[in-house]
């Protein structure tokens, strides 16, 4: 049975796109179960009750040279402990080549769209497969979670497109009150604990040789008054992050999904530094303001990349 799963701290995507590859697999022939590597977010639990679907189990401990696939990651500081030890037979991906190595040719599928949800659906067609109702409504809500409904500049008209044929084959008739209810759920916080916000979409990327470890969180959010109301919390759960993991920095970016802006929490002067010379940033209390670039994969990262990159 072929291992599937997505990255840690799993969003939608992640959890999404393991579901309805598991399922696309085993109906072309090769039996796969889908994993998770985390806590679902609020979001992802949200579609699931829709669904009336568990969620799938955590991955169990895996003995050197499994096979297993990958999807909506490709990185080995984001995916299962053992992974180098792993035999990745697999890759489904919408983000930038990483450090991924494999012992043997795998089947690999990387396309520059805003959500790995809109991959499969071409693998779905390209197969001669029809799409399940189930799997229609997860890919559509992985699509509308990952471009925050067409608002986040890694949108592509694939996206759309996609979003087009699902909806009704999913049974959803208004697209946009369904994403609204999706970012309602995302934003209903409730009393969860700061350290548990700040790894709810959270990613540790190495920027620069020797290579500086940063973690980068994202809260997507329509109501970011409360995010800012626990500010100092979140500031201590940055401080214990960096602490514990042994990060360089740590940054948090609270993007206002309906406004469409970023404002980051701002730990130390180390990340005051990176960000007013990354981005020409200033930050005022413990905050700076992003303006518009509300994409950590497309407009956060790539920046830092560039920041950190030595020196020809």
């Amino acid at each position: 049975m072929l291992a599937v799963f997505g990255h840690t701290n799993p969003d939608t995507d992640a959890i999404s796109s393991a579901l309805v590859y598991a399922h696309l697999l085993t109906r072309l022939g090769v039996p796969a179960q889908a994993y998770r590597l985390g806590d679902l977010n609020f979001e992802t639990a949200f579609v699931l009750r829709e669904l009336r679907m568990e969620a799938p189990p955590m991955l169990p401990a895996l003995a050197a040279g499994t096979p297993v696939a990958l999807v909506d990651h490709n990185e080995s500081g984001q995916s299962a402990p053992n992974i180098a030890e792993l035999t990745v037979t697999r890759v489904v991906d919408h983000h930038k080549l990483g450090d991924l190595t494999t012992s043997q040719p795998p089947f690999l599928r990387f396309e520059p769209v805003g959500c790995t949800g809109t991959i499969l659906l071409k693998l779905h067609r390209e197969a001669g497969l029809d799409v399940e109702a189930l799997d229609a409504k997860l890919m559509l809500s992985a699509i509308l979670s990952d471009t925050l409904h067409f608002r986040s500049p890694t949108t592509t008209q694939d996206d759309r497109d996609a979003v087009a044929f699902l909806a009704p084959v999913a049974g959803v008739t208004d697209v946009e009150a369904y994403a609204l209810a999706m970012f309602a759920a995302k934003s209903d916080l409730g009393d969860t604990p700061a350290a548990q916000l700040l790894k709810m979409d959270y990613k540790v990327f190495p920027f620069g040789e020797p290579a500086q470890q940063w973690g980068v969180g994202v809260i997507e959010t329509t109501n970011p008054a409360y995010v800012f109301g626990r500010k100092e919390e979140l500031l201590r759960a940055m401080d214990e992050a960096r602490a514990e993991d042994g990060l360089n920095g740590v940054l948090l970016s609270v993007v206002d999904i309906l406004n469409e802006t970023n404002r980051t929490f701002v730990l130390s002067a180390t990340e005051e530094k990176v960000l007013r010379e990354a981005f020409g940033v200033e930050a005022t209390d413990g905050v700076a303001d992003l303006g518009n670039r509300i994409s950590r994969k497309k407009q956060i990262v790539p920046t830092l990349e560039r920041y950190f990159a030595p020196e020809a």
